[in-house]
């Protein structure tokens, strides 16, 4: 099992940028997947982008590809997501979860470990 704790969440305005992280605990990081997840109100949950074990693959949704970037640093056990250009459309609840496997996938069924989620809202 992995303890996920994101952070890094907040209000900005339509066009400007955050960084989230998400620690992580327990099972071995460095040889899984993460991947970034979010639900916006009333929406189902999605997926935003995912990375290999070694941070060499990354994968992303139509919708954040060019304006989000996913990485890793195995070393401090941290998955993070920078996301440039946000949009009002970017709001939501964001969650970090660990794969499954070390291949990077956005199927969210590859997850088994969620975080608790950090709130992201983005105004026009």
């Amino acid at each position: 099992q992995v303890q996920l704790v994101e952070s890094g969440g907040g209000l900005v305005q339509a066009g400007g940028s955050l960084r989230l992280s998400c620690a992580a605990s327990g099972r071995t990081f460095s040889t899984i997947a993460m991947g970034w997840f979010r639900r916006a109100p009333g929406k189902e949950r999605e997926s935003v982008a995912s990375i290999n074990w070694s941070g060499a693959n990354t994968y992303y949704a139509d919708s954040v590809k060019g304006r989000f970037t996913i990485s890793r640093d195995n070393a401090k056990n941290t998955v993070y997501l920078q996301m440039n250009r946000l949009k009002p459309e970017d709001t939501a609840v964001y969650y970090c979860a660990a794969g499954l496997y070390f291949s990077g996938s956005l199927n969210q069924r590859e997850y088994n470990d969620w975080g608790q989620g950090t709130q992201v809202t983005v105004s026009s």
